[in-house]
C-alpha cells in the first residue's frame, strides 16, 4: 500500500503542475488578445501584491541569497555543481521526507531485530523500485511531462539526479536490512557468503552496487571532468540495475516486480523515439548536408542542411551526432537560427510561402564554442581546414522544446552573456516578425548582449543584420553591446541610436530599472549565459516584483 501512496504523490504533483500550466497559458493566451490593439497595455503592467511576494520569495528565489545557477569551481577544470532554486528544494527535501515516513511509519523499533529489520527491507525495496519510474521518466529527452506541465529538461534533470540518490539509499537501506538481519542470527561472514552464493540475492547485490557506483560517477566533479566517459558509463551501468533488479526479483517470482515493467518500457521508447527522430530527420531526400566554420572567438558555425522541413520555433534545441569527430556521440546545441531555401536553386524563400512545402529546404544553425572533449575537436579541426571551413557528415535528433513564446509581454528584455545570445536571437527575430504582422502584444524588446571582445559579433552577424533589415525594427527593437574586454577605445562605437556598444560590464540592475518604469505591459527578463549572470539578472528580476509585473525566464541546460 505505501506504494501505492507514493504513486499517488506523485500523481498528485503533476495533477497540481498540469492545472498551474493549462492556467498559465490560459492567461498568456488572454494576454495577447487583450493586447493586440492597445499600446499602453496598462491593467498587465500592474503588479499583483500576493503574485509579486511569491515570485520573489519562492518561485524565483535562490536557495540562500543570490547564488543558484553560478557553480561552485575547484579549478578551472573543476566544479562541483550549482544550488537548486528555493521552490526546487522545498520539493526535494519534502518528497525525501515523504520517502523516509513512508520506510519507518507504524514499525514497532522496540520489537525484535529480526522483525524491525524485515520490516524496512521491504518497504525501502519496494520504494526504491517505485521510484525509479519517475527517476527513468526524468531522464529521457522525450519525456512528455516537459510539454504537458511545461517544466524544463534543466530542472527534470536536477529531479533525476536527486531521485537517483534517493533510489540508491533505498537500495542500500534494503541491502544493509537484510544483512543486519542475517548477521544477528550467523555473523556477517556467513550473512555475505549467503547474499553471493544464493541467485537472486546475489543479482540484488548487484543492482545495490550498480545504484552506488551511478552516484559516485555522476557526481559533478567527474562527470563534468570526463563527459564521454561519464555517460557511456551511466548508460551501461543504468542497464546493469535493471539487469540486477529483474533477476532478483524474477527469479523468486515478486510481485513487486510489476513496478519495474514500466521502467523498461520508458526507457526503451525513449531510445527508440530518439531514433525515430534520427531516421525521420536525416534520411531521405539525399539525406543531411553540414559546413562547419571556424569563426573568431574559438567558435564555430555549424549550419545543417535537413533532409526534411523543420517548423523551428524560437528556444528548440537538437543534438548533434558527428562521426567523423566524436563517434556516435551526441551533444546538445541550442539552435542559432533557421532559414527555408529553395531544394532547386538553393535561394531563400519568404517565410510566409505555404505554397512550396514539398520543394524547400530547412538549414538549421548553431554556434559552438571550443571548450575540451567534442567542442574543442570540433574547432581544432574547423581551424586547421582550408578557409577554416569543411563538411561533414552530421546527424540532427530533435528539435526538442524550447522555452515558451514571448507573445504575450509587452515589454521583452533579453540577457545574454556569450555564446548564450544563440537563445536570444530568434526570439528577436520572432517578436519583431509578430510586432510588424500584429500578431504579438510587445512593444518594446531591448537586447543585452555581454562579449569578451568586438570579434564575437561575427557569430552572429549575418542573422543580426537579416533581423536590423526587418519591418518596423526600429520602432520596436534596441540592442545594447556591452565588451567587457576591449583591446582599445576605438573598438567601442555605436552604429545607430538603436543599436549601441559600450564598455566594460553593465548595471544590469539599474538597466531593468529603467525598463521597468517606463514598461509596457507585462515585462519579461530572460538570460541564458553564465551562471554569474544569470544570478544577477535574477536578483534584478526578484528586486522589481513590486514595481511592475515582471515575469522572469531562465534558460539553462546543466549537465
Amino acid at each position: 500500500m505505501l506504494s501505492n501512496y507514493l504513486l499517488v504523490v506523485l500523481g498528485s504533483i503533476s495533477a497540481a503542475l498540469l492545472v498551474w500550466r493549462f492556467t498559465t497559458v490560459l492567461a498568456r493566451y488572454i494576454r495577447t488578445v487583450s493586447s493586440l490593439n492597445n499600446d499602453t497595455q496598462r491593467y498587465f503592467a500592474i503588479p499583483s501584491h500576493r503574485f509579486a511576494w511569491f515570485k520573489r520569495n519562492i518561485q524565483y528565489a535562490p536557495l540562500f541569497r543570490k547564488r543558484h545557477n553560478r557553480e561552485f569551481q575547484l579549478s578551472s577544470a573543476l566544479n562541483v555543481g550549482t544550488l537548486p532554486s528555493r521552490l526546487q528544494f522545498v520539493f526535494l527535501v519534502g518528497y525525501l521526507a515523504t520517502n523516509v515516513a513512508f520506510c519507518v511509519i507504524t514499525i514497532d523499533f522496540s520489537g525484535p531485530m529480526r522483525t524491525v529489520a524485515a520490516l524496512v527491507r521491504n518497504r525501502t525495496g519496494v520504494l526504491a523500485i517505485v521510484n525509479m519510474i519517475p527517476l527513468f521518466l526524468m531522464a529521457g529527452r522525450n519525456n512528455p511531462l516537459i510539454n504537458l506541465i511545461g517544466i524544463s529538461f534543466d530542472t527534470f534533470n536536477l529531479l533525476h539526479r536527486w531521485l537517483g540518490r534517493i533510489v540508491m539509499l533505498e537500495s542500500v537501506a534494503h541491502t544493509l536490512a537484510y544483512l543486519v538481519s542475517n548477521a544477528a542470527n550467523g555473523g556477517w561472514n556467513a550473512a555475505f557468503q549467503k547474499t553471493l552464493g544464493t541467485p537472486y540475492l546475489m543479482w540484488g547485490f548487484v543492482a545495490t552496487c550498480a545504484f552506488i557506483a551511478i552516484s559516485i560517477q555522476a557526481a559533478s566533479i567527474f562527470r563534468h571532468s570526463y563527459y564521454e566517459t561519464f555517460k557511456l558509463a551511466h548508460i551501461a551501468l543504468a542497464i546493469l540495475s535493471i539487469i540486477g533488479v529483474y533477476y532478483h526479483l524474477d527469479i523468486k517470482k515478486l510481485p513487486q516486480i510489476r513496478y519495474l515493467f514500466p521502467v523498461i518500457v520508458l526507457w526503451v521508447v525513449d531510445r527508440v523515439a530518439r531514433l525515430i527522430r534520427l531516421g525521420y530527420r536525416n534520411i531521405g531526400a539525399g539525406g543531411t548536408r553540414t559546413l562547419v566554420e571556424a569563426l573568431p572567438g574559438g567558435a564555430c558555425r555549424v549550419t545543417v542542411t535537413m533532409a526534411r522541413p523543420w517548423e523551428f520555433k524560437p528556444g528548440q534545441h537538437a543534438y548533434l551526432y558527428m562521426p567523423s569527430v566524436g563517434y556516435w556521440q551526441s551533444h546538445p546545441f541550442t539552435v542559432a537560427w533557421s532559414d527555408e531555401t529553395d531544394a532547386a536553386s538553393g535561394e531563400k524563400l519568404p517565410m510566409d510561402r505555404q505554397d512550396v512545402l514539398s520543394v524547400k529546404k530547412t538549414t538549421v544553425s548553431f554556434i559552438i564554442r571550443g571548450r575540451t572533449g567534442f567542442t574543442g575537436a570540433l574547432y581544432t579541426k574547423a581551424s586547421a581546414s582550408v578557409d577554416g571551413k569543411f563538411s561533414t557528415k552530421c546527424f540532427v535528433e530533435g528539435p526538442y522544446r524550447g522555452s515558451h513564446r514571448l507573445h504575450s509581454y509587452g515589454t521583452v528584455m533579453l540577457f545574454a552573456g556569450g555564446i548564450g545570445i544563440t537563445q536570444a536571437v530568434p526570439h528577436v527575430r520572432d517578436l519583431v516578425a509578430g510586432y510588424s504582422n500584429g500578431t504579438a502584444a510587445t512593444r518594446k524588446i531591448v537586447l543585452v548582449w555581454i562579449i569578451q571582445t568586438p570579434e564575437h559579433l561575427e557569430w552572429i552577424r549575418p542573422w543580426m543584420t537579416e533581423i536590423l533589415a526587418m519591418e518596423k525594427r526600429r520602432e520596436v527593437l534596441r540592442i545594447m553591446l556591452f565588451v567587457s574586454r576591449p583591446r582599445s577605445t576605438k573598438e567601442i562605437h555605436s552604429p545607430s541610436s538603436t543599436v549601441q556598444m559600450f564598455p566594460g560590464r553593465p548595471n544590469i540592475d539599474r538597466l531593468l530599472g529603467m525598463e521597468v518604469e517606463n514598461q509596457i505591459g507585462t515585462l519579461a527578463v530572460t538570460v541564458c549565459g553564465p551562471g554569474a549572470l544569470s544570478d544577477d539578472v535574477r536578483s534584478a528580476a526578484r528586486n522589481r516584483q513590486y514595481q511592475g509585473s515582471v515575469d522572469f525566464v531562465e534558460e539553462a541546460f546543466s549537465w
